[in-house]
């Protein structure tokens, strides 16, 4: 497979959490790697999900590409188990804010040298965060599009992720509830937990004044992490997304809206793992 497409290139930026709770439940969740620009000849790679993947998770496994003559070399993955699984992640500072790191050098260093497997993969960078002008020309309701593992769900043969799309449904303009959050009109099932959520526009854009050029892009807008449920008290509330796939608690519902941290959530993760690494 030629990957040359910004979509076909979203395809690889995830990574396959398979997990087992401490009460000895499998479960699975969404990764995605993340380049942090530190300056013009400085970065560094981190692993993404959410915080709720990782805490209450006794062991945990990531499952990537090998990479072939500089292609994917499709079908052929190598699983990697982490040690440690909850004390190898960083979360941010804010308890509530469902969003865990995870530095990936060491750990590509690792099975590179330690098994001579090469890997491919493409990241979510920090450019592809909207800038404020960006921000301020986009619209109320705009198409999403976010990639990951509904219900553990992938191409077995490919070990392809899945792709999925909606719309917001509040303005990502607005913090909602006061948190930097938004929310999507979309189908979110367990194992989405941790999907990065794009704007993808591919030959035409156009912005909230009506303006429309000629042009594709990809904006990375946020994290999944939450889902809308209706109650048997018939109650609307927002809960994490199960990792694992159990029977729903009877009369209770998903009504297709996912909760999405917001993508600057990422990067301050980021930067507060760089203060404490720094010791500052």
């Amino acid at each position: 497979m030629q990957v040359e497409s910004m979509a076909e290139n979203l395809f690889f930026t995830t990574v396959r959490i398979d997990t087992v709770s401490n009460d000895g439940n499998n479960g699975s969740g969404t990764g995605f790697l993340y380049t942090h620009r530190i300056s013009e000849t400085e970065h560094a790679i981190f692993i993404v999900t959410n915080k709720h993947v990782v805490e209450g998770m006794r062991a945990g496994a990531l499952t990537f590409h090998q990479r072939k003559d500089g292609k994917p070399n499709l079908g052929n993955g190598f699983r990697l188990e982490v040690h440690d699984w909850p004390q190898a992640w960083f979360g941010h500072p804010f308890k509530d804010i469902d969003i865990a790191i995870l530095p990936f050098i060491p750990l590509e260093a690792h099975i590179k040298q330690q098994y001579n497997v090469d890997l491919f993969f493409r990241c979510v960078d920090s450019s592809m965060v909207p800038t404020p002008e960006q921000f301020e020309l986009l619209d109320a309701i705009e198409s999403v599009t976010f990639i990951g593992y509904p219900n553990g769900v992938w191409d077995k043969k490919n070990l392809i992720p899945v792709a999925r799309r909606g719309t917001t449904a509040t303005p990502l303009s607005v913090n909602f509830e006061g948190t930097p959050r938004f929310v999507i009109d979309a189908s979110v099932f367990g194992g989405s937990s941790g999907s990065p959520v794009f704007i993808l526009n591919q030959g035409m854009i156009t912005d909230k004044r009506g303006n429309t050029s000629i042009a594709s892009r990809v904006l990375f807008v946020g994290v999944v992490a939450a889902v809308f449920f209706r109650t048997a008290l018939n109650e609307i509330i927002a809960v994490p997304i199960p990792t694992q796939t159990r029977p729903m608690v009877v009369q209770q519902e998903m009504i297709d809206l996912g909760v999405v941290f917001k993508a600057e959530t990422v990067v301050e993760t980021v930067k507060a793992y760089m203060k404490v690494r720094e010791g500052t």
